[in-house]
C-alpha cells in the first residue's frame, strides 16, 4: 500500500509496517470468506454468523449464552445483540434467568427447519473451498487455533494488568460538627 506523498514526510504519522497487521490480514480474509459462505447459505435464509451461533447451540442446547458467547469468542453485549435478533427472527429461544442467573438458548423449529436446509449447502461449500486449499488447511486450522489462542491470552493478560485494584471502601466519618 502507498502512502500520499503529502503525509510521508511527518514523523507523528509513520505508517511503515501497517499494510503487516495481523488484525487487518484476519479481518480481510474473514470478510471475504463470510461472504462466500453468505452467498452459499442464501437460499437457507440465514447467514454465515447466524448458521455459527445456532449451529452452536443446536450441538449444546439447552445451552447458556456465555457458553456460546466463549465458544465463538463474541462478547456479551455483541452476543446478545445477535441473540435478540434471532429471538425477534423467531429461530430461538431464551429462557427466563434460572439457577445460576443463567440463561438458556434453545432452537426452535423454524431454526431446525433453516438449518435442515441450510447444513447441506455449507457442507458443499465447505468441501470446494477446503478442495482448494487442498492439504494445507488442517495445518492452516491449527494455526488459526493457536492465533486465536495467543489473542484471548494477551486479551485477558491485558485486562488483568489494567484492572482497577480495588480498595476497601472507608465509611464517611459519623462526626458532626
Amino acid at each position: 500500500m502507498q502512502v500520499k506523498p503529502d503525509l510521508a514526510g511527518l514523523p507523528f504519522l509513520d505508517l511503515s509496517g501497517t499494510s503487516g497487521c495481523a488484525a487487518y490480514q484476519f479481518r480481510r480474509t474473514s470478510r471475504a470468506v463470510a461472504r462466500l459462505y453468505d452467498a452459499a447459505l442464501a437460499p437457507s435464509g440465514i447467514r454465515s454468523t447466524q448458521f455459527a451461533i445456532l449451529t452452536a447451540i443446536a450441538k449444546l442446547e439447552p445451552v447458556p449464552i456465555s457458553r456460546v458467547a466463549e465458544i465463538l469468542v463474541i462478547d456479551l453485549t455483541t452476543m446478545t445483540r445477535s441473540l435478540k435478533l434471532l429471538q425477534k427472527e423467531g429461530l430461538i429461544q431464551i429462557a427466563p434467568r434460572g439457577l445460576r442467573r443463567q440463561r438458556l438458548l434453545t432452537l426452535t423449529l423454524q431454526a431446525e427447519k433453516a438449518l435442515a436446509a441450510a447444513v447441506p449447502l455449507w457442507r458443499e461449500m465447505q468441501a470446494r473451498f477446503l478442495a482448494e486449499l487442498g492439504k494445507k488447511w488442517q495445518g492452516f486450522r491449527d494455526e488459526l487455533e493457536h492465533a486465536a489462542a495467543v489473542a484471548i491470552s494477551l486479551e485477558a493478560a491485558d485486562s488483568a494488568r489494567d484492572k482497577p485494584k480495588t480498595a476497601k471502601k472507608s465509611r464517611p466519618s459519623r462526626k458532626t460538627w
